[in-house]
């Protein structure tokens, strides 16, 4: 296929685009800048200029395509100071890229979080996200996604946990690495028996490619390798890389110690990919995120 993959030069569309050419793929990936085209050239795909905040851009680049992955979100703002502009740019996105590829039978692949999904009982990919909070557009972007399977259009959601870890990780437990550096402690709430679901970026991406390639129309998926992994352990794992002590944290102090991250340090969001595992056939083999501590693959 000619696939369109948007933020192809991020932590998992890199990964995902070597891939994809190595099964055969013709990639085209959406930038916006001279850099992120050398980059793209770099990783084998071909640049085309396509923006998030230009939908018509991506509408016109999924018109040439023989499906879109899409990755790109607003991460940059998404979790501090706009979750409401971030997902209000996410749907008008999607529904853009939508109408390209109405009536085509060509696959949609679109990338979510976890949000929305009731905590403490481990989610399935048949449980419905429950849109609310400033970002509820993003759960409105994901229904609109789902609803083109009844349009022509192959659609597929992957839901992805709060911790896509590998080597070079910047996301969200590199920030806990940090936090602990600076506060002399890696701290987690209560007991810390709540639960992240983690999966391995090259995990990740394959699941991607085989929704592409296999995934039936108007599909769930999730990308999760470890199901739960104590959020105590994790902390304690980083303590180790860092050289600290770990330390239990009270709701309030947790508030303090962690900021506007405290929400999701102190969730429990156990997560099922047994669904997915049998719809198309993955089998995650990367080293889970205890591993990737363990080996030092995170800044320290």
């Amino acid at each position: 296929m000619h696939i369109l993959v948007t933020g192809a030069t991020g932590w998992i569309g890199s990964a995902l685009v070597p891939q994809l050419i190595a099964a055969g793929h013709q990639v085209t990936a959406a930038t916006r800048s001279d850099t992120a085209a050398d980059a793209v050239r770099a990783l084998g795909a071909e640049p085309v200029r396509a923006n998030l905040e230009d939908p018509d851009s991506l509408r016109r680049a999924a018109e040439a395509s023989g499906g879109v992955i899409h990755l790109a979100y607003r991460h940059d703002v998404a979790f501090t100071t706009d979750p409401a502009g971030a997902a209000e740019t996410e749907y008008k996105a999607v529904t853009a890229m939508g109408e390209a590829l109405a009536g085509t039978q060509r696959p949609f692949v679109v990338a979510v979080g976890l949000a929305g999904l009731a905590e403490g009982q481990v989610a399935k990919e048949t449980d419905q996200a429950v849109a609310h909070g400033p970002a509820s557009r993003r759960i409105e972007a994901v229904e609109h996604v789902l609803g083109l399977a009844e349009h022509g259009v192959r659609s597929s959601v992957v839901r992805l946990p709060p911790t896509v870890h590998g080597t070079g990780d910047t996301g969200f437990v590199p920030q806990l690495i940090t936090l602990a550096r600076e506060t002399g402690q890696s701290a987690y709430v209560g007991a810390g028996n709540n639960r992240w679901p983690a999966v391995h970026r090259k995990d990740a991406a394959t699941l991607f490619r085989l929704a592409a390639e296999e995934a039936t129309a108007g599909t769930i998926l999730h990308g999760v390798a470890e199901e739960g992994v104590a959020f105590r352990d994790i902390a304690q794992g980083i303590a180790t890389v860092v050289g600290v002590p770990t330390r239990s944290l009270d709701a309030d102090a947790s508030a303090d110690h962690f900021g506007w991250f405290a929400r999701l340090t102190g969730g429990d969001f156990p997560t099922s990919s047994a669904l997915t595992r049998e719809r198309l056939g993955w089998a995650p083999s990367e080293p889970g995120l205890l591993a990737e501590l363990a080996a030092g693959n995170h800044p320290s």
